[in-house]
């Protein structure tokens, strides 16, 4: 059984050898098991308490990605808002281009759209499961950052067909854009056409080593199981059993989880986004990681 990140690293050690290194961004997950209705004052506790990034969550078939961080950013004024991630073969990629240009348009930076091949079983229940995903996920993410970028797009691929499109409405700054990934193709693939790479929550310190050995040229984000409170480490080890992951996260007070969190960025992780599990309270935890955690970190 897997033993928690804070075991061995006392308070004391937060930042440890990632004192020279630029700080670690840290943020919050808004499940989607969440009440869409729910986020207007879960996005305005977040930007009340300073929190970084909030991150939306598109699984099916709950709150929709593109809707929910479009209200959360309309509802705030610094928060940056991420979608962890959207499935490619839900949309053709004009239209996505379309939406975050328009996006990056309204609200700038803090746009933080991320892509991916998306639960292989789901795109099958709506007759988009594709036969080669990495070769999906290449043509798909080549051509967005294309758009994004204000070019002019032709490809006649095996996913993607583009005739001389270019969008009359790009974004000033082209947005960081995400690709999920988990194995080692996606991983490899991820970190040459994406600005970021996604790790899912139950990735272990040792795995971020791994893929920050592959992953050179991009930014590393890890979501993290991570609680507090009563019961918190039951939480974890039955939500680490219930999806099969590899690693429960990290529990304990807030000095624990901000030793966890320095793991995680000593293996080089960029950015790390901390994830609740499902009947806690999100105004509460968004709160709890900006205001008691966010300081402990380096």
């Amino acid at each position: 059984m897997p033993l928690r990140a804070a075991i061995g690293h006392g308070p004391e050690n937060v930042g440890g050898a990632g004192q020279n290194r630029p700080m670690t961004t840290i943020g919050a997950i808004f499940l989607p098991s969440n009440p869409p209705e729910t986020l207007r004052s879960v996005a305005q506790a977040a930007d009340q308490a300073g929190l970084e990034e909030l991150w939306i969550w598109e699984d099916c078939f709950l709150n929709g990605g593109l809707t929910a961080a479009t209200a959360a950013l309309a509802w705030t004024e610094q928060l940056r808002v991420g979608v962890g991630i959207m499935p490619v073969p839900f949309r053709n990629v004009a239209s996505l281009a379309m939406e975050l240009a328009t996006l990056g348009r309204l609200f700038g930076d803090r746009v933080l759209p991320g892509i991916g091949h998306g639960v292989q079983d789901w795109m099958g229940q709506v007759g988009a499961r594709p036969a080669s995903p990495l070769t999906l996920l290449r043509e798909y993410a080549t051509a967005l950052r294309a758009l994004l970028h204000g070019e002019s797009v032709t490809v006649s691929g095996k996913y993607v067909e583009l005739d001389q499109v270019r969008l009359d409405w790009p974004p000033a700054v082209p947005p960081v854009l995400s690709v999920a990934a988990g194995g080692p193709k996606t991983i490899a693939l991820a970190g040459e056409v994406g600005d970021a790479v996604v790790l899912a929550g139950g990735t272990s310190p040792a795995k971020v080593a791994e893929v920050a050995k592959v992953v050179t040229d991009a930014q590393l984000i890890v979501f993290l199981p991570a609680l507090t409170g009563p019961g918190a480490e039951a939480k974890l080890l039955a939500d680490m059993e219930k999806y099969q992951a590899d690693y429960p996260g990290v529990w304990g007070t807030p000095a624990e989880i901000a030793a966890g969190v320095a793991e995680f960025a000593a293996a080089g992780a960029t950015k790390v986004i901390l994830q609740p599990v499902a009947g806690e309270d999100p105004e509460a935890y968004v709160r709890w990681v900006a205001g008691e955690v966010r300081p402990l970190i380096g």
